[in-house]
């Protein structure tokens, strides 16, 4: 794998591509002397068929003893082992729980201790966050101030909600965290020219984005819009507190790079799952 099979929007270069026995997308932006983060691609894994090979969902029909060896791999990226991840319970909510040594393990190796939780966020050194995509938008955020980390899940419903907002609302309630000190990333997710929708999902969106509907809303006749989620959600950072030279945004779609990147709609469902992962250096 090379970053030149992407297909990028723009010539922007927003992500690296970290090549090796596990290649991931990873954002510059971030200091790496403090935190190690990756968004996983499909190449990596021992997973098979459809779940080639990267595979990081244990309920889409994938041989369960792969998955786990596909985390093992992740793991050792971080340079840890996968009794030290925690992750999310994704069920489109905007729900963010703080995570520490106490959950280490918690959907990997052993039961999670929570559900129903999009966002995770934690200051303890070692904890590797876990958060999962096939098209949904990752959030990632970095605190250099009070040395905390957040990773969100964001689809359209978490999108309208103000997933990123609530994100950092509870870091800093629970850690302290102001908003303008924050590095933040709107990670590889569907782009607007892939992700059609119907007309109930744009009038929630230029409900909640008045005054932005011609950013991020494009009408395609027939009741069908193409909405720009990668936008929406940089306007939910950077209106939160985010500066925009704290601020990273995707230019790579995973419906447009299906052999590399899972994707919902590229697929029609027959897919695993990629990740987003991040862990405060020790």
């Amino acid at each position: 794998m090379k970053y030149s099979d992407f297909k990028i929007k723009g010539k922007e270069k927003i992500l690296d591509l970290v090549t090796g026995a596990v290649p991931v997308l990873r954002f510059p932006l971030f200091p790496e002397d403090m935190v190690e983060h990756c968004f996983t691609t499909r190449e990596g894994g021992v997973s098979k068929g459809i779940y080639e090979s990267m595979n990081l969902s244990f309920t889409r029909g994938d041989d369960e003893a792969d998955v786990r060896k596909n985390y093992e791999r992740i793991a050792r990226f971080f340079g840890k082992k996968a009794e030290d991840i925690v992750c999310s319970d994704q069920t489109h909510t905007t729900n963010v729980l703080r995570v520490g040594r106490e959950s280490a393990g918690c959907g990997v190796t052993r039961e999670r201790t929570y559900t129903d939780i999009d966002g995770l966020i934690t200051d303890e050194p070692g904890v590797i966050l876990a958060t999962f995509y096939a098209d949904c938008v990752p959030l990632f955020f970095v605190d250099p101030v009070h040395r905390a980390i957040g990773l969100s899940h964001s689809g359209w419903r978490g999108t309208v909600g103000r997933m990123g907002q609530v994100t950092l609302e509870a870091m800093h309630r629970e850690i302290g965290t102001n908003a303008g000190d924050v590095f933040a990333a709107v990670g590889p997710s569907i782009c607007q020219e892939c992700y059609e929708v119907s007309e109930d999902v744009m009038s929630a969106f230029a409900e909640e984005f008045s005054g932005h509907e011609d950013e991020i809303i494009r009408d395609q006749g027939n009741g069908k819009y193409l909405l720009d989620l990668w936008k929406s959600n940089e306007i939910v950072l950077t209106e939160a507190g985010i500066q925009r030279d704290h601020l990273a945004v995707t230019n790579i779609c995973t419906c447009c790079n299906p052999s590399l990147l899972f994707s919902h709609r590229a697929s029609h469902g027959k897919r695993g799952n990629l990740g987003a992962f991040m862990m405060l250096r020790e």
